[in-house]
C-alpha cells in the first residue's frame, strides 16, 4: 500500500509540475502567423498544420488499436525514468500501450514529418512497441531506422510486429543506451527521436554523444520536455548548444534543427 501511495504522489507532484509551464506555455505560442522565418512558417503550414487525410493514418491507427487490444503480458525492464503509472515488471500490451506507447496525434505527426522531410537515416531511442517506429517507416518506407530499446521483450514484441507487416528497413538494437549508442555505424543521422530516458543528466548525456552526427538538415526531436523539472531544464540547456540554430517547443516535443545559414532563433508552436 505505501509503495502504491508513493506512486501516485510521484504522479501527482509531476501533473501538477505540468500544469504551470503548460500554462505559461499557452501564453507565448503562437501559430504560422507569428512566425517570420521563410524555413519554420513552410514547416507549420505544410507539415505541422497539414489537415489531408493520409491513407497511412489509417495503418497507424490499425496498429495502435491491435496493441490496445492485446491481453499479452510482457515482462519490462525499466532502464530510463520508468511509468508514473506501471509499476509491475509484468506488464500487459494493451496496459503499455495506453499509458507508455506513442499517442496517435504524435504518431500522425511523426509520419506528417518523414514525409515532409523525406529522412533517410533515421535514430530512435526508445522503441517500446514499435509505435513511433512504425509511424516514421509510413513516413518514407524507404528510410533505414535504428531503433534502441534497453528492454529484451518489448524489442523482441516490436521485432516481430514489424516482421508480420513486411517491414524489413528498421533494425533493433537491445541493450543500455550507453552501450547501444557506441555500436552505431552510420555517420550522419537525417532524424534522431529521443524518447526513452526521460532525466535530465540523460538526455543531456546522449545529446551530447549524438550531435556530432547531425549534420546541417538533420533534425532532432525529444520527448515530453516538459515532462519534469529536470527535463525542462534539459531542454533549456539544448536550446542554448552552439550547433542548435532552430528549435520548436510544442510543449510534449523540443525540435532542433542545425541549419548554419539561418540565424538562431526559438519558436513556441500550438500544434
Amino acid at each position: 500500500m505505501m509503495r502504491y501511495k508513493n506512486v501516485l504522489s510521484k504522479a501527482a507532484i509531476n501533473m501538477f509540475y505540468n500544469i504551470i509551464p503548460y500554462i505559461k506555455f499557452l501564453f507565448k505560442s503562437t501559430n504560422q502567423h507569428g512566425v517570420h522565418s521563410p524555413f519554420v512558417f513552410q514547416l507549420i503550414t505544410s507539415c505541422f498544420y497539414d489537415k489531408t487525410p493520409y491513407p497511412a493514418y489509417e495503418a497507424i491507427v490499425r496498429y495502435r488499436h491491435t496493441l490496445l487490444q492485446d491481453g499479452t503480458q510482457i515482462k519490462v525492464v525499466d532502464l530510463g525514468a520508468g511509468s508514473q503509472v506501471m509499476t509491475a515488471g509484468n506488464r500487459r500490451v494493451s496496459t503499455i500501450a495506453k499509458h507508455a506507447g506513442t499517442p496517435l496525434k504524435r504518431a500522425k505527426l511523426l509520419y506528417r514529418l518523414n514525409h515532409y522531410l523525406k529522412c533517410d537515416t533515421i535514430l530512435e531511442l526508445g522503441t517500446s512497441l514499435g509505435i513511433a517506429s512504425h509511424a516514421l517507416h509510413l513516413g518514407n518506407p524507404k528510410a533505414h531506422i535504428t531503433t534502441l530499446e534497453g528492454c529484451p521483450n518489448t524489442a523482441a514484441y516490436a521485432k516481430q510486429a514489424f516482421e508480420a507487416q513486411g517491414i524489413t528497413r528498421i533494425t533493433s538494437i537491445v541493450g543500455p543506451f550507453e552501450d547501444t549508442i557506441h555500436q552505431l555505424t552510420a555517420p550522419t543521422y537525417d532524424l534522431v527521436f529521443f524518447d526513452g530516458h526521460h532525466q535530465k543528466a540523460a538526455t543531456l548525456h546522449y545529446f551530447e554523444l549524438l550531435i556530432d552526427r547531425a549534420h546541417n538538415d538533420s533534425v532532432f526531436i525529444f520527448d515530453d520536455i516538459h515532462w519534469s523539472k529536470g527535463m525542462t531544464e534539459a531542454w533549456e540547456t539544448i536550446k542554448r548548444h552552439p550547433r542548435a540554430s532552430v528549435t520548436l517547443d510544442t510543449f510534449f516535443w523540443g525540435v532542433v534543427f542545425f541549419r548554419k545559414e539561418q540565424a538562431k532563433e526559438h519558436f513556441t508552436i500550438r500544434v
